[in-house]
């Protein structure tokens, strides 16, 4: 079950590859994501360091009134990634038209974890190419659950 997903990012961008990252989060952030709050869009993950971070994704406090003036609901997050999956990443980040964007953050048995994907970007004509197929596709679906 999603608890948070960005829905246009299978849309805008091609997805190359898909890995899994734990997050690094505070008490409320936790608990605001499982309530649901939360945006991903316009989000992206940088490597810096060796380390990867989870930038521009809001998460606000799970209790606004009881938050600290310090909390930034829109500050970078660690991820937490094995070192070869932090390598291919890397690799990925280097290369020329390609980005690492969030597709969904989810329960994996206690723990919250972000689904994370290498994506190239889409022009127009492919995104109405992939609308026509989806819609084609429901189409083919609906007249063969009806036989």
């Amino acid at each position: 079950m999603s608890l948070l997903e960005h829905k246009k990012a299978r849309l805008n961008y091609e997805i190359l590859e898909e890995f899994e990252a734990g997050l690094e989060l505070l008490g409320p952030e936790v608990k605001s994501l499982r309530k649901g709050d939360g945006k991903l869009e316009g989000a992206h993950i940088i490597i810096r360091g060796g380390e990867a971070y989870l930038v521009g994704a809001h998460i606000p406090p799970y209790q606004p009134k009881n938050a600290g003036e310090a909390y930034d609901p829109d500050r970078s997050r660690k991820l937490l990634f094995t070192k070869k999956e932090l390598a291919a990443l890397a690799g990925y980040e280097g290369q020329k038209g390609l980005t690492i964007v969030p597709l969904k953050v989810y329960n994996k048995g206690k723990v919250l974890k972000l689904l994370v994907g290498a994506a190239r970007g889409r022009k127009n004509y492919d995104k109405r190419a992939v609308l026509k197929k989806r819609d084609t596709d429901r189409e083919i679906r609906r007249t063969l659950k009806k036989e």
